[in-house]
């Protein structure tokens, strides 16, 4: 049963038009801004491996970011509805996405690495075990058609 929506904007303009539009595919730039109310505009292109601008933010890397910080947040409330005092948390995920023959692709996997400081190392084992519970409440695993990983690591 969901307990209402929540609805989400995101404007995304092209901005590598280098004055012949897509006359051809090394003809156009793949820069493009990307623009939430209120909040600074981030810059974005392709990976390089597709002729992107490896100084801007890519899909693919954001949408691991998404996972990332998603089971971080998921994984901070869980926490403290455990009574686990967090005091440091990183997470260096990775993921994995495989090119098909006809020029698409998917991700097939994500693996998080979340490292996690405690006041009380007395907890670690409650500690590791919460990241399940948090993965299970991440909206964006939830949403992806790929496993997710965690896979937690001792400071």
């Amino acid at each position: 049963m969901a307990l209402g929506e929540h609805h989400y904007s995101v404007t995304v303009t092209w901005t590598g038009n280098r004055g012949t539009g897509t006359s051809g595919y090394r003809e156009y730039g793949r820069e493009h801004d990307i623009a939430l109310p209120g909040l600074p505009v981030l810059p974005g292109s392709a990976d390089p491996t597709f002729r992107g601008d490896r100084d801007r933010f890519n899909p693919e890397q954001l949408l691991l970011t998404a996972l990332a910080q998603c089971h971080m947040l998921s994984y901070l409330h869980v926490a403290v509805t455990h009574g686990v005092v967090v005091t440091g948390y990183t997470d260096s995920a990775q993921g994995t996405m495989r090119l098909n023959r006809d020029g698409s692709g998917e991700f097939t996997e994500a693996a998080l690495h979340p490292r996690v400081e405690l006041a009380d190392e007395g907890q670690r084992e409650l500690a590791d075990a919460l990241h399940e519970e948090a993965h299970h409440l991440c909206f964006i695993a939830r949403s992806v058609n790929f496993p997710v990983h965690a896979e937690p690591s001792f400071p």
